[in-house]
């Protein structure tokens, strides 16, 4: 109010008092209007601004009417978008509720708030919500889907890094061996040894929302051993999760750089299933996938070396597995079931065709593994393939196959139908729930979602 107060003092004193008492009439007039739609414009700006949202550690709950202000009005925002009878919604809110303070006092805090989708339904089609919960980070206004995990202390671990610098200095050993115990086992690391900082500035800039980057200044002998590289400057890419790590030596120009970054944001190889699915679509790569009857069989480890050792020769493609133990439903795409010959090995597009090389179809227990992917990737790349359909949906179609707001009406009004006819006496009893997709899908997408990371749960 003094800061108002002393505006309009200053006008008064500039006010033409030496002319007409009508012209003075005029200015005072003039001069009322503009005080009170100055006051006025002041109070509803404060009111906007400061009452609408107070910042207490807690989650916040957004309307139709305040999203977009909110969005807007904080860096960094965390929605939960649920619905109340979800059951996975309710799990997750005290979770969230523990999450909340403890990124809310960062340096740059990040805002958890969770919106209604149920009862806001227009603004959820509004945004393409169309699962329970879908968690969205809202970063300066850009959306992007949330698929890390969802524990409070690796959620504050994981959402962290998206207000963490582009590029992180390290200054000593011990530096470096924070920054990657701080950083998990969500993203890929990539450290520059002896690497100048602008050099890969726009590499972390740019890929920020799929990786930490980081430089270090020096490296003693230790760190050498540990990253396994014997020279400088290297650039290190780690993948904790899969406890793969490769070395880059150069040349550090004219895209090359770009390159062994975008190719180390996947593991070598690695096993298939919903979550990696949502990798593999950012992936232009085609996708050599061997399937087998268990993935977690003891024979496996010498398949997946050999597997290791021919991805590390052939980094334009994309190595996978899966079992059929596993992914029933992923596999029988491949027309690869329990009474088929596995494992398996098949070039895959990430759409709808898949490759299969004219006589080596399978990889036979009784001979060298290496020898075998070897021999299939020579015949693949001349072009010794024959191209088949696969049976099921795409790479899209199986991100998309998790249970969403659609499949919950079809399933209420197919029991709405069961009902009525049960009313009308033509059946003795409703069908079960199980056997609503005869082809048991629908069963077998619930239980590939009771992991309580996936990132489109719904309740059942």
């Amino acid at each position: 109010m003094i800061a108002q107060n002393q505006i309009i003092s200053n006008l008064l004193n500039t006010f033409p008092f030496g002319r007409s008492s009508s012209s003075i009439k005029m200015c005072s007039l003039g001069l009322m209007i503009w005080s009170i739609s100055f006051l006025a414009l002041s109070t509803s700006l404060s009111a906007s601004s400061d009452d609408q949202f107070i910042i207490d550690g807690t989650v916040l709950e957004l309307t139709d009417s305040n999203f977009e202000s909110a969005i807007s009005t904080f860096d960094c925002v965390f929605v939960d978008f649920y619905a109340p009878w979800c059951g996975h919604c309710k799990r997750l809110n005290p979770e969230l509720d523990a999450a909340a303070p403890i990124l809310a006092k960062l340096k740059q805090p990040i805002i958890i708030a969770k919106l209604n989708a149920d009862k806001y339904s227009r603004l959820a089609r509004k945004l393409d919500i169309d699962a329970f919960p879908t968690l969205m980070l809202y970063n300066h206004g850009v959306p992007m889907e949330y698929y890390g995990p969802r524990k409070a202390d690796l959620l504050v671990r994981y959402l962290k890094k998206f207000v963490a610098p582009d590029v992180a200095v390290l200054e000593s050993d011990s530096h470096v061996k924070d920054f990657v115990e701080d950083a998990g086992t969500s993203f890929p690391v990539f450290i520059g040894f002896g690497l100048n900082e602008s050099l890969i500035s726009g590499l972390g800039r740019k890929y920020k929302k799929k990786a930490w980057f980081a430089v270090a200044k020096d490296a003693s002998e230790d760190v050498m051993v540990s990253y396994d590289f014997d020279k400088a400057p290297a650039l290190v890419a780690q993948h904790p999760a899969y406890n793969e790590n490769s070395v880059f030596y150069g040349p550090f120009e004219d895209g090359f750089l770009e390159e062994f970054v975008k190719q180390n944001f996947l593991p070598l190889i690695m096993p298939i299933n919903h979550d990696t699915l949502k990798l593999l679509k950012d992936d232009e790569r085609k996708i050599v996938l061997t399937i087998v009857e268990d993935e977690t069989h003891e024979t496996m480890g010498k398949l997946i070396k050999a597997l290791r050792a021919a991805a590390h020769a052939n980094r334009d493609l994309v190595f996978g597995y899966v079992g059929v133990e596993q992914f029933e439903e992923f596999a029988d795409s491949f027309h690869a079931d329990k009474k088929a010959m596995l494992p398996k090995i098949v070039v895959w597009d990430g759409d709808e065709e898949y490759e299969q090389v004219s006589g080596i179809e399978t990889v036979s227990h009784e001979e060298d593994h290496l020898t075998q992917v070897s021999r299939f990737l020579e015949a693949y790349r001349n072009g010794r393939t024959e191209k088949k359909r696969i049976k099921g949906p795409s790479l899209m179609g199986f991100i998309n196959s998790m249970i969403g707001i659609r499949s919950v009406y079809i399933i209420v009004f197919l029991v709405a139908v069961i009902m009525m006819l049960r009313s009308l006496g033509q059946v003795e009893e409703p069908a079960r729930v199980r056997t609503a997709a005869s082809d048991g899908q629908a069963t077998s997408v619930l239980e590939g979602e009771s992991s309580e990371h996936k990132p489109r749960d719904k309740d059942d």
